[in-house]
């Protein structure tokens, strides 16, 4: 979460901070801000201006056109809250005890209470609600003892002073701090929250993400972990954690994904679910090969040898990616026979399985800096690398639509899903992507175990290539259906979402994706639970929408749908045409697949339906309330 965006060079840059920080909106729109410094022509020293405001950036960028502030360094920041409530007082940036000192922070100072008792004990009074606000006052303390053992007020001092500080902090972060009498000095760090630098011409950028230096630079160092760096309008020095210098090239932004285009769309979110036969496509030319039969049948950047190795999965993700895990763990264990299991990585570092020998670990995140993921893996990891016995084989595949990201750069194994840039906030082409990367993993597994015949295999694969033209005729069937129907939803509070075998995921995915998009409670159970307990919430106003697709529980979904409709509640389907179809007030129509890749189906009218109750309801599709689309902190 919280999108932090800073430069320095020879412009003015109260501009370009707000276009920055545009591009980083997604990963936070409470409230935003930003804090320049401009040189005095009287003085060596500059003046720091802050400028912030409560709700999205529009409000700041707003202000500053009526009121803009100078300076050609500046810091920027958007926020998702984590401390204190989303209003301007806890807005970034955050100014220290002498009024000199600005800092933006991304993550959570764990250790922010004791830190902050300590500081009021020495007089210093607090301001804000959050855990940022302390590191400004730490840094001011330490700069005033720096200065007081003879140090020149400079970028150094700025630097040694952030150094010192960073020993005090625990947690997870992301800054960047200017200080007023170092008006050629921006200094950031980071531990476990992205940041990556950016080389201009005469200029140089920190940014939470790639995407804000799209329009500035092409050219980007990604920051490693107790890294810290000073930019100056000369360039760029690099640091670890014990001060030791660091040399390291850059690399470049590759291709035009990162360029986000509404066009005729009302909403990014309807545009992506629009782009998701083409995500399918790509996928199918990229990973799905004609001949099955030959050496190097599945590109996946997987080693056939670890595959022969594996003898159990574990898949470790959060929200949408975890549903995509389950879709992909019914996969593995069903059609390809390897035991699998999933969890919530939020969860797993506090209840590991066991340790078990000849483990693949698969990690999910559409960004690939999902902080619970990412602590998840780098925890099993950790406590697998204590293990000596040779016989002892583990490894980590991590799957992501983002290449650039932490999840990329950490593990050994990584399936580009290659979805492009999504903006919208709820997941959809991305969830895709995921399902997609799956199939093709569960044929890879299949056909090297022999728990399929070539023929099953052969089979699954030509379906799979019938998906992208399915995907397109569905999609504009049932936008026209759900923008039709949207209306007598407007005003439900509660949707029941039901789904069995393979089809459950999707289920818990539907309900996911109206609550965070209209904000109507919705839930998802597998069918059969009905009876066993959510059957006491239905009535004429609880509408239930179920998945029945023929296979090996179809026709105990048609007998648990029936058991809904029994209790008048309104009953949606997501099913083929047929005489069984009749009991549904409302249908929207699949057509008649295999089981197996039914979900890549059954999810796009679920999509379209929340989407277009959400925006008859005229909410905020892209950027829903109290969400972010890169969720960077635990």
């Amino acid at each position: 979460m919280c999108g932090i965006f800073g430069v320095i060079g020879t412009r003015e840059v109260s501009s370009i901070l707000i276009d920055g920080l545009r591009k980083l909106e997604y990963r936070g729109y409470d409230s935003a801000g930003l804090a320049t410094i401009q040189n005095s022509k009287n003085d060596q020293f500059g003046k720091l201006s802050v400028r912030k405001s409560k709700g999205k950036l529009i409000n700041l960028s707003n202000s500053i056109k009526k009121k803009p502030i100078q300076g050609h360094l500046g810091i920027g920041h958007t926020r998702w809250a984590t401390h204190g409530k989303p209003n301007e007082i806890n807005a970034h940036p955050h100014v220290d005890f002498t009024g000199q000192i600005a800092a933006v922070q991304n993550g959570i100072i764990e250790n922010h209470r004791d830190l902050s008792k300590s500081l009021q004990s020495k007089g210093i009074k607090f301001i804000s609600e959050t855990d940022t606000e302390i590191i400004p006052h730490l840094i001011g303390l330490e700069i005033e003892n720096l200065l007081e053992k003879g140090q020149d007020a400079n970028g150094q001092t700025l630097l040694k002073a952030v150094q010192k500080v960073l020993c005090l902090l625990e947690g997870i972060y992301a800054i960047a701090v200017i200080w007023s009498k170092a008006p050629d000095a921006l200094v950031v760090a980071r531990r476990q929250a992205p940041l990556v630098l950016g080389f201009g011409e005469g200029e140089f950028f920190c940014a939470s993400d790639t995407p804000a230096l799209v329009g500035f630079t092409r050219t980007f160092l990604p920051l490693k972990d107790h890294e810290i760096a000073l930019l100056t309008p000369l360039g760029i020095e690099l640091y670890d954690a014990d001060g030791m210098r660091q040399h390291r090239a850059p690399s470049l932004l590759k291709g035009t994904e990162l360029f986000a285009d509404k066009r005729n769309f009302r909403h990014f979110m309807l545009k992506e679910i629009y782009e998701q036969p083409e995500t399918a496509q790509l996928w199918i030319d990229r990973y799905l090969p004609m001949d099955l039969s030959s050496e190097n049948s599945f590109p996946l950047p997987i080693d056939k040898s670890l595959v022969e190795k594996i003898e159990q999965i574990q898949i470790l993700a959060c929200g949408t990616s975890r549903h995509a895990g389950m879709v992909g763990a019914y996969l593995l264990e069903q059609f390809a026979g390897v035991p699998t299991k999933v969890y919530f990585a939020s969860e797993f570092r506090y209840a590991p399985p066991p340790v078990s020998p000849n483990t693949l670990t698969i990690g999910i995140s559409q960004s690939g800096e999902t902080a619970d993921t990412l602590a998840a893996l780098r925890m099993e990891k950790e406590r697998r690398n204590s293990f000596k016995d040779a016989n002892f084989s583990f490894h980590q595949l991590g799957i992501t639509n983002r290449l650039d990201s932490s999840l990329a750069r950490e593990l050994e194994n990584v399936i580009d899903i290659g979805s492009g840039i999504e903006i919208g906030v709820a997941a959809t082409k991305t969830f895709l992507g995921q399902m997609l990367s799956f199939y093709g993993l569960t044929l890879l597994f299949a056909s090297n175990n022999h728990k399929r015949s070539s023929q099953e295999i052969l089979a699954l694969s030509n379906d799979l290539r019938l998906v992208p033209q399915q995907l397109t005729d569905l999609i504009k069937k049932h936008d026209a259906l759900s923008k039709q129907i949207a209306h007598l939803f407007a005003e439900t509070k509660d949707v029941i979402f039901l789904g069995r075998g393979i089809n459950y995921p999707i289920a818990l995915e539907g309900a996911l994706k109206l609550k965070e998009i209209s904000y109507i409670h919705a839930q998802g159970y597998p069918a059969g639970e009905l009876k066993h307990g959510p059957i006491a919430l239905l009535d004429q106003h609880v509408p239930v929408i179920s998945i029945a697709v023929p296979g090996v529980v179809y026709e105990k979904v048609l007998s648990n749908s029936q058991e809904a409709k029994a209790r008048d509640a309104r009953l949606i389907g997501v099913a083929p045409c047929g005489p069984e179809s009749e009991m549904f007030d409302e249908l929207f129509s699949i057509p008649k697949v295999s089981e197996w890749v039914s979900p890549l189906l059954t999810v796009v009218p679920l999509q379209l339906f929340s989407y277009h109750i959400a925006a008859h309801k005229g909410l905020d599709v892209d950027q829903p309330r109290n969400l972010a689309k890169s969720v960077t902190v635990e």
